[in-house]
């Protein structure tokens, strides 16, 4: 990972993760959050599938992106298009349609993302050309000659 982009994004994909850990806990106490799982059985699975892609996500790898995609929208993009459908229909959504509308956004934008900066991390370079300092830098005519009297002895201390 070269870029700010890609550390940010992996950032809030571990960030939304223990967010969603901690929404799974509160749905199996029975206790009231922000949100509810949608199906907590569905959640509780997707966490430790999520937890199993986030290393390979790290490693930049496509696949794992593309199966997070796949996941996440599957879960949170069916209560989405539910959701975006009830506002197209007129319907008003209470707080907690809200709030869930907003996580859904969310757990939807994360994904893609996610693939489209692993796509485009192939193309992205650490050191790009630069033709005003690499006819020196680059020039093997401006290295410095070591005399052959010169001391070859590399002195450490302390």
């Amino acid at each position: 990972m070269k870029e700010l982009s890609s550390w940010l994004i992996t950032f809030f994909i571990v960030a939304f993760w223990v967010f969603r850990v901690v929404v799974a806990v509160m749905g199996t106490m029975g206790s009231d959050f922000i949100v509810q799982p949608m199906n907590l059985t569905t959640e509780i699975i997707l966490t430790f599938v999520v937890l199993a892609l986030v290393p390979f996500i790290f490693k930049r790898k496509l696949i794992a992106g593309l199966l997070y995609l796949i996941a996440y929208g599957y879960y949170f993009g069916t209560d989405l298009y539910a959701k975006i459908m009830m506002l197209v229909d007129g319907q008003t959504l209470g707080p907690a349609e809200y709030m869930a509308f907003i996580v859904n956004t969310v757990g939807i934008i994360l994904p893609v993302a996610c693939v489209l900066d692993i796509l485009l991390d192939k193309y992205r370079m650490k050191n790009p050309v630069n033709k005003q300092t690499d006819w020196f830098y680059k020039n093997e005519a401006y290295d410095r000659q070591l005399d052959e009297r010169a001391d070859k002895n590399h002195y450490k201390t302390l």
